[in-house]
């Protein structure tokens, strides 16, 4: 049975007939009643005429209650009973569990407002309105990348990121205006881009990939091409719903310049704290930027967040260029398997202890740095990290173990979303790290060598400093139940708190006297008062006794012995002292605001400590990764472009196989001035993309400041590295495969630099032979001969090893040794029992190239019926012995 959906607020209601109405018995009288609204009706679907885009909770006594569509839709999300009440469709949740149920909603992708009664009972009964309906407001709205709140999250829960971008297209580029919150509501880091993109959306799908964000705001108006990459996006594989990417649609007239730079510079200019940004930095950023920050800013607003930190702008720093295709295929954030982090280089690379030191530590890998200094820093700090037997290293990594999420609870404090118990755990949490560190800062001085880590390490206990005074003000037990009106230890600080407190104490007092009347009523000298469900200052007297209780005594609850009552004084007290109640939550409320107000002052600072601990934890996080077998400290060479690797694997497939299945090392020498190009032949399955990949991944490691899988490493800064790799269509970009691996080409052949690696495995195969080869063989020779990059090219097509003797300075070919054990067929007359070869795979790279690629010893392995791999061979040598009669 389906009840209405809301209405309009000035509709009338729908006559009995309505098909959206519950059928029943249309001449019943009580029909006609159900058709009028009530008035808490009435007030939810004013609401929601407010809120049409939102899942609305609505607070009714001791229980959340959503109505029609809302409840149909919260019912399944939840699991929970959905029926008609009156006019519409209703469930409910209980008050304790809304944290819970919320979260669960947003994970969906719903956006969910929390509408709270703004009275309390005892001082709305003291009011004019006494006799009215409570007044509810929306006090709360949460999508995924907002959801912040007290009573709504738990510390430890994480999230990701939120983006804002506006298009401007142009006759061939289109730039792309990236407002990035990595993210504002969780480590408060606001990051600017511009760039210029192609029809492809490759350095916007580059970005996203970077980010990983759980919520993209866009205008309505999007283009055609956008829509497809984040169809493509919002339809990739995840590992549960939570994962995927929620986006907002917004009014595109938002987005548009005037009215956006119309909102930043009313912001800008009523703001108090103009923080690191004027408003004359802000308005000359580049137009598609101001585009997104004006609805970014609307968008916080909507959800009461404390936007201002807004005004804290950076830019991203300067680092290698991975793009889209290459943190795919190299699988350098997820594996290509299932989208898991198992298998990635941040697999092997992430050894860290704290959510804030696992965030950073994806920042690090996504963007490896290309200054020397900061690399040989790194590499510093992980080199004594490795060999120090100090126990002041240990006794530090100890102190990052079993951390709460400080980056994600100072801002939730800073915009004073914060609950007690999270707060103390926070502060609590700070004050012991800069008491533990304080107490190391001799051994540290005296001990520490690195550069580095000295410098974290001795500035963190001072920026920690303040956390002491904020702790020292709270009283524990109260902070961790939750009490707020208990909640401050010295109320001098708190003049409004200490007068009604006072008032209260006064209220008790008298109604703690008055028991001496009572007494000498009742004739019972030992009488006490007495609570029962709640109900404080009862008089409990005997129904035996109930003749002496005065006839103005108002009996508030019996039971079959006695009665209990409460005096016409007490009546009044206790009225009183239940406003005054309420009155000390509202004042503890406010105090306790602009108590997180104080701390709020002293965010960045914090922020900048827990950036320091989060840096900590992921160079000793980078030491567990040298601690594996076989690892060498790589030499960073500042001029010369070289990659000389020797005994180099593959990170993830040789930590993957483990010790009992050791990976098969290989050499690698590429100069930028020499032999810069590598030609790469061989069997199918005989491990050349692997070697390309381990190649690529060992240059990334480098540049990370991590050690690296090898015996020995001199590598060079590289600016880039370009992949194109595997066979795949987009249906959602509407690509063919041939298509796909066309536009990928395209873009390293327009990015790449001669200080870049790039990496092309079987270009051109997704056509035919002939076209495919000519195009393999130009793009190959405009790489050798103009973009003069270091170069691996993996081929199947024989004709592209001959650049080699057309480059000789430049160009080697390689391939992939294997042993070749083939059948005896000795006769033309056995040629009905001719079989496919049989190959032994070496893994180990070697010079010289190869002309066959071996596919039939593919096919046997992948168990292709035997008839079929007969035919098969019989009509491969027909095949190649016409091939050499042409010749």
């Amino acid at each position: 049975m389906k009840g209405q959906p809301l209405p309009s607020a000035k509709t009338p209601p729908p006559p009995p007939h309505s098909l959206s109405f519950p059928l029943t018995d249309s001449s019943a009288p009580s029909r006609r009643a159900k058709s009028v609204y009530t008035p808490l009706e009435q007030q939810v679907i004013q609401l929601k005429q407010k809120h049409k885009d939102a899942l609305l909770a609505v607070e009714c006594g001791y229980k959340y209650r959503f109505f029609g569509d809302d409840a149909e839709i919260a019912a399944k999300e939840l699991n929970i009973v959905c029926h008609l009440d009156h006019n519409f469709m209703t469930c409910s949740i209980p008050t304790h569990r809304l944290f819970v149920h919320v979260r669960r909603l947003v994970s969906h992708g719903h956006k969910v407002g929390v509408v709270k009664q703004t009275e309390t009972s005892a001082i709305k009964a003291s009011g004019a309105n006494r006799n009215a309906l409570f007044t509810r407001e929306l006090t709360a709205l949460y999508t995924k990348s907002t959801l912040v709140g007290e009573g709504i999250l738990q510390i430890r829960y994480h999230q990701k990121g939120s983006d804002s971008y506006r298009e401007e297209n142009t006759k061939k580029t289109t730039n792309i205006g990236t407002m990035r919150l990595t993210l504002c509501f969780l480590t408060g880091d606001i990051l600017l881009d511009c760039f210029p993109d192609g029809s492809s959306r490759s350095e916007l799908e580059t970005r996203v990939l970077k980010i990983n964000p759980v919520e993209i705001l866009v205008p309505s108006d999007l283009s055609e091409p956008t829509q497809r990459l984040l169809q493509s996006i919002t339809n990739a594989r995840y590992s549960t719903a939570d994962d995927r990417v929620r986006v907002e649609r917004r009014d595109g007239a938002q987005f548009d310049f005037a009215s956006a730079m119309n909102t930043v510079t009313k912001f800008y200019c009523h703001a108090q704290d103009q923080g690191s940004h004027s408003l004359s930095a802000v308005v000359s950023l580049d137009s598609p930027v101001i585009c997104c920050l004006g609805p970014l800013i609307q968008y916080l607003q909507e959800f009461n967040l404390d936007s201002s930190s807004l005004r804290r702008l950076s830019c991203e720093s300067e680092g290698m260029t991975l793009s889209a295709a290459t943190l795919r295929n190299l699988e350098i954030l997820s594996n290509q398997t299932d989208g898991a982090v198992k298998g990635s280089l941040l697999w092997v690379l992430d050894h860290t202890r704290t959510p804030f030191g696992r965030r950073l530590m994806r920042k690090w890998v996504s963007q490896p740095l290309m200054d020397p200094r900061s690399i040989c820093d790194r590499q510093d700090a992980v080199q004594e990290t490795l060999e120090s037997h100090s126990l002041t290293l240990n006794s530090i990594r100890s102190l990052l173990c079993h951390l709460p999420d400080l980056e994600r609870g100072i801002c939730s404090i800073y915009h004073k979303k914060s609950s007690t118990q999270e707060f103390y755990l926070i502060c609590s949490s700070l004050s012991h790290l800069a008491v533990e560190l304080e107490a190391l800062l001799p051994a540290i001085q005296s001990q520490i060598r690195s550069v580095l880590l000295r410098r974290l390490l001795l500035d963190t206990p001072h920026l920690l400093a303040p956390a002491h005074n904020f702790l020292k003000v709270l009283n524990e037990k109260a902070a961790k139940s939750g009490n707020k009106s208990e909640l401050f230890s010295d109320l001098s600080g708190f003049p409004a708190l200490q007068e009604r407190t006072e008032q209260i104490q006064t209220v008790l007092s008298a109604i703690r006297d008055h028991r001496k009347e009572i007494r000498l009523t009742l004739k019972a000298p030992a009488l006490d008062y007495t609570t029962v469900s709640g109900q404080e200052f009862l008089i409990e007297v005997k129904n035996s006794l109930s003749s002496v209780v005065p006839s103005d005594w108002v009996k508030i609850s019996s039971t079959k012995t006695v009665g209990r009552y409460h005096s016409p004084f007490l009546v009044d007290q206790y009225k009183k002292l239940q406003q005054l109640r309420e009155q000390l939550h509202v004042d503890s409320q406010r105090e306790w605001t602009g108590f997180l107000d104080q701390f709020g002052e002293q965010y960045h600072t914090m922020k900048r400590a827990i950036s320091h601990l989060a840096t900590v934890d992921c160079l000793f996080s980078l030491a567990e990764v040298a601690k594996q077998g076989d690892y060498c400290r790589p030499t960073v060479c500042e001029n010369e472009l070289q990659i000389w690797i020797r005994d180099g694997r593959h990170p993830s497939i040789d930590l993957l196989m483990g010790e009992q299945n050791q990976y098969v090392p290989n050499h690698t020498e590429l100069q930028g001035d020499g032999r810069r190009t590598m030609i790469i032949t061989g069997p199918n399955m005989g491990g050349k993309s692997s070697y390309i990949r381990q190649v690529a991944l060992i240059c990334v490691m480098a540049q990370v400041g991590s050690y690296v899988p090898a015996s020995e490493a001199r590598l060079g800064i590289l600016d880039g590295i370009y992949t194109r790799m595997g066979a795949s269509d987009n249906i959602y970009k509407g690509r063919s495969t041939f298509m796909e691996e066309l536009a990928e080409a395209s873009q390293i052949i327009s990015h790449a630099t001669e200080r870049s690696l790039v990496i092309l495995d079987e270009l051109g195969r997704g056509t035919s032979t002939y076209d495919g080869m000519a195009i393999a063989y130009a793009t190959l020779e405009y790489f050798i001969r103009d973009v003069k990059s270091l170069t691996l090219f993996v081929t199947h097509y024989p004709p592209l090893c001959e650049l080699q003797w057309a480059y000789p300075q430049h160009v080697s070919t390689y391939q992939m040794a294997f042993l070749l054990n083939e059948p005896n067929t000795a006769t033309d007359a056995d040629d009905e029992e001719l079989q496919p070869e049989f190959l032994t795979f070496l893994y180990q790279l070697t010079e010289g190239a190869v002309c066959r690629s071996y596919g039939l010893n593919v096919a046997r392995l992948a168990h292709i019926p035997h008839t079929i791999l007969r035919s098969a061979a019989h009509k491969a040598r027909e095949l190649e012995t016409r091939v050499n009669d042409r010749r």
